[in-house]
């Protein structure tokens, strides 16, 4: 890491230990290191990870008008010497007061492998991030392989890795974990409104997955999403031991998570929401262990963290909703597809437990759909596209291993393929949608047919669709961002679109969305307004703070050695909705500033963007925000296409 480029950071513990501040030289220093006026201060926007040989380049400059409109560039390596030149491009929008324009640097021409800067020169200073030029797989495959690191640090159970981050076997009681009925919650779903929670009298072994965030709660359904979204990743980095293993372990929890004796479904281990008989993951914290030190009774408000509640998708054999149905089906199917080659006794069993759970989905659900408990923690509108996943993938594990129910299934899927296109809860790739997924693979399920009125071209015309709202909104933003970043899942989305461009291409030879492809990734790894990557550890400038108990509490406050290399974050956010940061005695401080200014001076458009370790709205790293981000990542590293011989 670049040392002048490091945010300033303000450490200590809630106990008002000593402060350590890290004073850093200004993001946009010019080139001579002489400060320029206030009305020629400017800030430059690069991808920090690098740009693909022979793909578009853009960066970004933002400041004043007038010092951006005389202003040049040139581009320097490793050594300063000047490599290309050029002027700013026109002007992309207005973003902020202190930053009201913004011009584009068009990079597209620099092929060449190395590591480059951008010096302005002219009627304004500043010098950017480093970036580099290289080939896909050799840009993206260290972040695939970060993304892992990420998920083997937020592994829970006994099956726990050696790391930067390492901790101990965490949470062994949910080993043989007491079943509860399912909770009632008031609207909002801030407070649980049963006084106690009702056991069922059933235990189940629920033990090892994931951390699903910077708690511990465990989910069902974000656990499915991610392990869906590995497993196809493995189909362009076959080869990556890690991401295999990684795969293999939150299977193995997905598993544990299916009854088949019972048929019955567990949708979530822990509680995150409770009230004052009833403490809570989110209540305390700790590290994870720590859980398994309490010394607790029932009845005690603390017996439910270290005695994590189970709660069901369903009763046992009761119709399951079909959100999860159909990516539990999903996933099982891509295990069977997995093995259907090295072992066809394993993948068989895989592909019967995938048909049972596909056939217990309830095609009339209640709203709202089984997500969590309290569902708030993760809304989710459609479920047509989770059935065509299910029905796409169970016909195409058919398909490997001669099973005469792949038509059947074919046609299901084709059939919810064309609910979700009649349907307005239509999306783009993310946690709550995984039609990109789908449609890709049953277009290759259908092999040229068409039934229930659908075939490849209107499961490709969706994706168009998907990516052209994209397309769209980034044509009316200053950093051309596709993604809507006043919201919640920024970043995520933003790997979505990036995904599915990939995919799309991948499917059918048009590389139409490539350049806006590109762009995505880049505003998400340092060309966005606030000039970070939402990637612990990629690129000079990247969170430091996230509010994750794990990191905060056996990490590196300074964003050096120990962090949560590879975690994706939310990204920017609605400013409103950062009010008011959380905050715990046993919290060790940590505010990471830009390298110049505060995150304040880039916020705009209604959005905002803080790290620190209380603000959960923008640097709280998820299972499924990291999953996207490695999806893309592994689909660019295989387009080969890209590069430049």
């Amino acid at each position: 890491m670049n040392p002048s480029l490091t945010p300033r950071l303000l450490v200590g513990t809630a106990a008002g230990l000593s402060t350590l501040l890290l004073a850093v030289s200004l993001h946009g220093l010019p080139f001579g290191g002489d400060t320029p006026p206030a009305s020629t201060r400017v800030a430059i926007r690069v991808d920090q990870v690098g740009y693909v040989r022979g793909e578009k380049k853009q960066a970004y400059v933002m400041g004043p008008s007038a010092a951006l409109a005389g202003a040049r560039f040139k581009v320097v390596d490793a050594e300063d010497k000047v490599v290309a030149a050029g002027r700013l491009g026109a002007t992309t929008g207005r973003w902020n007061a202190k930053y009201p324009s913004v011009r584009t640097a068009d990079l597209s021409a620099l092929n060449t492998p190395g590591t480059y800067r951008i010096v302005l020169t002219g009627t304004a200073a500043g010098r950017s991030p480093a970036f580099r030029i290289a080939g896909a797989r050799e840009l993206m495959t260290p972040l695939v392989r970060d993304n892992v690191r990420f998920l083997q640090a937020q592994r829970d159970g006994a099956d726990v890795l050696p790391g930067a981050l390492e901790h101990g076997p965490s949470h062994l009681a949910d080993q043989d974990a007491t079943v509860y009925a399912e909770p009632s919650y008031d609207e909002e779903g801030n407070e649980l409104l049963d006084e106690r929670l009702t056991p069922t009298g059933d235990r189940v072994d629920v033990s090892g997955g994931w951390f699903d965030a910077g708690d511990f709660l465990k989910f069902t359904g974000t656990t499915s999403y991610s392990v869906a979204e590995l497993l196809l990743a493995q189909r362009d980095l076959p080869d990556m031991t890690e991401l295999s293993h990684e795969a293999t372990h939150g299977l193995a929890w997905l598993d544990k998570m299916w009854d088949g004796d019972s048929e019955t479904l567990y949708a979530q281990v822990g509680i995150g929401a409770g009230n004052e008989n009833v403490r809570t993951d989110h209540d305390v914290w700790r590290l994870p262990e720590a859980d398994d030190r309490l010394d607790v009774s029932p009845g005690d408000p603390d017996y439910t963290i270290k005695h994590r509640p189970v709660f069901r998708a369903a009763a046992p054999g009761e119709p399951i909703s079909p959100n999860l149905a159909g990516r539990m089906a999903a996933v099982f199917a891509l295990a069977a597809q997995r093995t259907a080659d090295t072992d066809p006794e394993e993948a068989q069993a895989w592909l019967e437990k995938a048909a049972t759970v596909y056939d217990l989905a309830d095609p009339d659900p209640s709203e709202p759909l089984v997500t969590a408990f309290p569902d708030t923690f993760y809304p989710e509108d459609s479920w047509q596209d989770d059935m065509e996943f299910g029905g796409t993938e169970l016909a195409l594990a058919a398909r490997e291993l001669g099973d005469d129910r792949e038509g059947d299934w074919a046609d299901a899927a084709a059939g919810w393929a064309r609910a979700y296109l009649d349907s307005d809860v239509k999306g783009t790739l993310n946690v709550a949608d995984v039609s990109a997924l789908a449609h890709v693979d049953l277009a290759t399920a259908l092999d040229g047919t068409r039934t229930n009125g659908i075939g490849a071209e209107e499961l490709y015309e969706d994706l168009r669709r998907q990516l052209d709202d994209g397309v769209d909104r980034a044509g009316h933003d200053p950093f051309r961002a596709g993604a809507v970043y006043d919201d919640f899942d920024a970043v995520p989305h933003t790997f979505g679109l990036v995904a599915t461009a990939r995919l799309y291409a991948k499917a059918t030879g048009d590389t139409a969305y490539d350049a806006f492809a590109g762009r995505q990734r880049g505003w998400a790894l340092g060309a966005n307004a606030w000039g970070t990557s939402f990637v612990i550890g990629a690129g000079e400038v990247y969170p430091h703070c996230p509010e994750h108990q794990l990191a905060n509490l056996r990490g590196s406050l300074d964003g050096k050695g120990a962090i949560l290399r590879g975690a994706v974050v939310n990204g920017p956010n609605e400013a409103s909705k950062l009010e008011e940061l959380n905050g715990f005695p046993t919290m060790k401080k940590c505010s990471a500033a830009p390298p110049t200014g505060s995150w304040t001076d880039f916020d705009g458009k209604g959005a905002r963007y803080v790290d620190d370790v209380g603000a959960w709205q923008t640097v709280e790293p998820a299972l499924d925000f990291t999953t996207t981000a490695l999806l893309a990542f592994a689909l660019t590293a295989q387009d080969e296409d890209q590069q430049e011989t």
